[in-house]
Formats: structure tokens, sequence, C-alpha cells
């Protein structure tokens, strides 16, 4: 597992480049009285650390006490964010609209009312321009301030005017807000749960989302109002895996950002997720030409500066542009060469391990291993399977589960029949707890508690008896989630004809796609 030290002054030192470090060694020797100095002492030590460690920092740098630690470090926290402010302000719109309010109470407190005025006027059209609401509502608020403490005289029926454009603020941002809660929700119970598991997560989805949608919002106006919309029918279609209004909305999500480009830099974040999910919904559907598009388009838009020069989107685009080409093997059914990412991976993960959250790391062990299992080294598998199951079960409890069964399985093909034994009824017993049994699952269950009776001569027919009975259920909604994590019918197919697990996959793509051997 990457390293991930808590604490926050570490994180923020290594997270920064050099020119950034530079910059704040040049800020506190022009800021800073010469008893503050000692931060840069306290800077340089933990920049040299590798992993954060309190005793080490003490023994090494005998000028630090342990009494005056926490201070000296909240100091250079502090000081740190200030030098990141001065050479980052102009990244962010918020930074920039915070500034420039902070130069109208700068003129409101000289006593330049018109003035400050004037600069508020300024604000608000930019906010405008750039949907930031939230902001906006701040600025009408000093308005309403400067208005109501003195006779400016600026503008006839201003008082009117100020608070019609309050109220109308107010009203967009109370459904931004009920739209984003919405989504939030719906991440969230996908991020604990992954996938519905039975009738019952389905039943208990749709009245969540029946009842948190807000109504009146057939054609919704806003940015974030259509954003947060999007996101919500993209969770709820997710998690029921109803993969085509998963693909649509997310191809909403996406042209929603291509219509209004000036949101791109703005909402950088929100437009990288809506291109992984735009990808997702494509894998998922298996829309080979359009996943391929879709990821030109990411491949392009991971080159551009807006990522380049942001830590938060290189490292959000690193781990959705990852998943996204490990998925182009899984449905080539090249998982021998997909296995030629895993080094890169396994360094970036190492570089990125502070700021990396432990869901992130999760799917990308299940995806590595998936390549291991499909490419037939199955002792590889296991080890990036066990980097999952020897976790606490605190989150995606979905992985935990298809990790142990692809553990199982495994081990099935790697032939270790006297701890198979325990791991089907320990496996079992985990799957049967989280909820995660389903008819497919009973299915694998009783076919390998059956194969310990089964002499090799007469497997081949018991594969087979499988095989039928799980294609027979390969359209039940409730029975798909086993196959969005484990191409079971592939694997069967290929016991019987005897040949590799990603033969057969790439055979099926050929086939679907219209291409000669």
């Amino acid at each position: 597992m990457p390293n991930r030290s808590s604490d926050a002054l570490f994180q923020l030192i290594k997270s920064l480049e050099k020119s950034e470090k530079r910059n704040f060694k040049l800020y506190v020797k022009r800021n800073s009285a010469s008893e503050d100095l000692k931060i840069t002492h306290l800077f340089d030590a933990l920049d040299k650390m590798d992993i954060y460690d309190e005793t080490q920092l003490l023994k090494k740098n005998k000028k630090l006490s342990k009494q005056q630690l926490s201070n000296t470090k909240a100091h250079l926290y502090k000081q740190i964010l200030a030098s990141l402010r001065l050479i980052r302000n102009e990244e962010n719109i918020d930074m920039q609209l915070h500034e420039q309010l902070d130069y109208a109470r700068i003129l409101y407190n000289k006593g330049l009312y018109l003035q400050s005025l004037k600069f508020l006027d300024r604000i608000k059209e930019n906010a405008k321009a750039n949907h930031q609401f939230s902001f906006l509502l701040q600025v009408l608020f000093f308005e309403k301030k400067i208005e109501g403490l003195h006779i400016t005289r600026s503008m006839q029926d201003r008082a009117e005017r100020l608070a019609l454009e309050v109220e109308e603020v107010n009203c967009k941002l109370v459904m931004i807000g009920r739209l984003s809660n919405l989504s939030l929700q719906l991440y969230s119970w996908y991020i604990k749960n992954g996938h519905a598991r039975n009738e019952k997560d389905e039943k208990a989805l749709q009245l969540f989302f029946d009842e948190h949608l807000p109504s009146g919002l057939e054609k919704p106006e806003g940015f974030y109002e259509k954003l947060y919309l999007y996101q919500s029918y993209c969770w709820f279609a997710f998690i029921r895996q109803d993969f085509l209004m998963y693909y649509r909305y997310a191809q909403k999500w996406v042209d929603l950002f291509d219509r209004e480009k000036n949101m791109i830099d703005i909402e950088t974040a929100h437009y990288i997720k809506g291109l992984h999910n735009l990808l997702g919904a494509h894998f998922d559907l298996q829309n080979y030409k359009k996943f391929i598009d879709t990821l030109e388009v990411f491949e392009d838009f991971s080159n551009s500066s807006t990522v380049l020069h942001n830590d938060n989107n290189r490292i959000q685009t690193f781990i959705y542009l990852t998943i996204s080409r490990i998925n182009k093997h899984f449905i080539e059914g090249t998982f021998t060469e997909g296995l030629e990412l895993v080094p890169g991976i396994q360094e970036k993960l190492h570089e990125y391990g502070l700021f990396i959250d432990r869901h992130r790391i999760f799917v990308f062990y299940y995806k590595i291993a998936s390549l291991y299992f499909g490419s037939g080294d199955y002792e590889n598998a296991i080890e990036y399977l066990n980097r999952i199951i020897n976790w606490k079960v605190d989150l995606r409890t979905d992985l935990q589960c298809y990790s142990r069964l692809l553990h199982l399985i495994a081990h099935y093909e790697l032939g270790n029949f006297q701890l198979l034994e325990y791991l089907i009824k320990s496996v079992y017993r985990f799957m049967a707890k989280m909820e995660n049994l389903g008819v497919v699952e009973e299915e694998i269950f009783n076919f390998l508690r059956r194969s310990f009776h089964v002499s090799p001569a007469k497997l081949k027919p018991e594969f087979e008896k499988l095989l039928e009975k799980l294609k027979q259920l390969e359209n039940n909604p409730l029975a798909t989630r086993a196959f969005a994590y484990l191409d079971i019918i592939s694997w069967l197919e290929s016991k019987i004809r005897n040949v590799p697990v990603q033969n057969i996959i790439h055979e099926k793509f050929l086939k679907r796609n219209g291409k000669a051997n």
C-alpha cells in the first residue's frame, strides 16, 4: 500500500514543485522576522524525509524542541499557503474574484463608495459569466451594505433591483444545492456498496432518487443545475447497471462542457470525471469505436496546459486515463500486452501515494489482478488480490467480495485443492454477510464444490452445464452485477475449449468489430 502519511504539513511540502519551494524561500526572507527563519529549517528537514516520523525529526534536528514543534508547524503551514497564493492566484476563477472583492473592500474602507460600487459591478459580471453564483451572493450582500449605510444615489430603484437579484440568486443556489446533494449522496452509496446488489437495493435506490430529485427540471437552466442533474442520473443509472441511461447522461455531461468551453478551466475535475464516465459507459456497452474516439479526446486533453500545470488535474487525469487504457485491453482481450502498463502504474502510485485515496488504489489493484488473471499469471493475480483482501472492509464491499471470488478461482486454476475447501466456505460466508450472493455466484460456488468429486476427465461436461445456466442469466438485470466484475462466461468457454481466456475474449472482440484474424 502506498504511503498514506496523515501529517498535513508533510503532505503539503511533498506536493510542492521545485519552483514553488524556491518561491517559498524567497517569500520567507522578504516577509518574516529573523526569529521566524526557524521555519525554513523545519521546511528543509521535512523536505528531506521520505516518510513522516516525528521522533526522527526531533532526533536529527536539535534546534526543534517538542514543545515548540506544533506551533512552528502551524506557522510554516500558513506561510507556505501564503507564498502559494501569490503565484497561483491567476489559475482559479474564485481566487481571482476574491482578489477583486478585496480591492472593492479596500476602496470602501477608504470611503470611496462609488468606486467600490463600480468595482462590484465588474465583479458581478465576471461572476455571472462564469456561473459563480455563491460568490455573486457575497457581492450582492456587500452592495446592500453600502446602499444601506450610505446615500450613494448611484442608481434609481437600486434597492428594488438588489432585492430582486438576491432573490433570484438565492433560488438558483437552493436548486444547485439540492441537486449537488443528490449527486453526492448517490456517489457515496456507490463508493460504499458498488452496484445494486438485489431487489431491496433497487427499490431503496429508486425511492431515494424520487424523493430527493427536485421538481420542475424538465428543462434545467444554468450550467451547475445541468451538471449536477446529469451527474445524479449517471450515478443512479450506473448503480442500477442501466448502462444505456448511464451512457446517455454521461454524454450530456461532457456535451455541457463542449458547449461552454470556458468552464473546462473552471471545473476541470468535473470535466475529467465526465470523460471518465463516458469512457466507462462505452466500455460497459462495448462501444469500441466510440470508446477509442473518446479516449483520443482524453489523451489530447491530458497534454494540455490545464492538466500539466495543475497538480490535482494531473493526478486525476493519471487515475482515470490509466483505468481507460486498461479497459481498452479488457475489451480487446489483449491482457498480456496490457501488463506492459503495470510498471508505469506502480511508479505513479508511489509518486502520487500521498494524494490518491484508497478506493482508487483498490480499483487499480483489482484491474491489475484481472490483467494477470486474463494472461494466465495466476500467482501475480493472487498477490494483487491479497492487497485488497487483507485490508479492512470499510468501503467498496463489492470489490472486497469479487476480489475474494477471483482469488478463489485463481487458486482453482493453480490446482491448490487443499486450500480451496477452506476458501470456498470462507468466501461464501463473506459474500453472504455482505449481501453479495446472487444466483450467478450461487451457481459458481455449487460448481466449485461439486468439482472436488469429479474426475478431470468428466469436468468438461460440468463446465458446459454451468456455462449453459449462466448464459441464461446474462440478460437478467439482477444477475449482470457479477458479469461486470468477472467475465465468467469467457473463462468457462476457455476451460471447455482448453485455450487461454484472453484468446476467447480477443476472438469475441474481432467478431463483434468485424475484424479478420
